[in-house]
Parts: structure tokens; C-alpha cells; sequence
């Protein structure tokens, strides 16, 4: 789909809120096909994005990340 978005997901550190946004912004603009919106359609835009990103945050909050194995 977007493969653009990169992994956001580590064992060793949580996403940044700048890599949340990031990749919720690349989303948004491939699923509506705009690069930047119009400004009728800017505050759905950016909703989207905020959502997008509060959801990825609790995801990657509730996502068990697999430990190394350290044999």
C-alpha cells in the first residue's frame, strides 16, 4: 500500500509523536488521494491524522513486542 510508511514498532524505543503523525499523514493522503487538501476539506484532514495517530499510539501501547532471544 504505502511504502513509504515505515516500521514504527520497536523493542527498543516507543514511536516518536513527529513518526506517529508522519505515517498517519502519508495514510490519510493515499486513502483520499490528496497530497494537500483543499481548504474545504482541511479540518476533515487533519482530523483524520489526529485520529489516525492517537489509534496507532494505543496499538503499538497494547502490541507485545516478541524479546530478543539473547542464547
Amino acid at each position: 500500500m504505502c511504502r513509504s510508511i515505515k516500521q514504527l514498532r520497536h523493542a527498543d524505543a516507543a514511536p516518536t509523536d513527529q513518526e506517529l503523525h508522519d505515517a498517519a499523514l502519508q495514510f490519510v493522503r493515499k486513502v483520499s488521494g490528496y497530497r494537500v487538501p483543499s481548504k474545504r476539506n482541511q479540518m476533515a484532514f487533519e482530523q483524520a491524522v489526529n485520529e489516525i495517530a492517537e489509534t496507532t499510539r494505543k496499538l503499538l501501547q497494547e502490541v507485545s513486542v516478541p524479546v530478543a532471544n539473547k542464547t
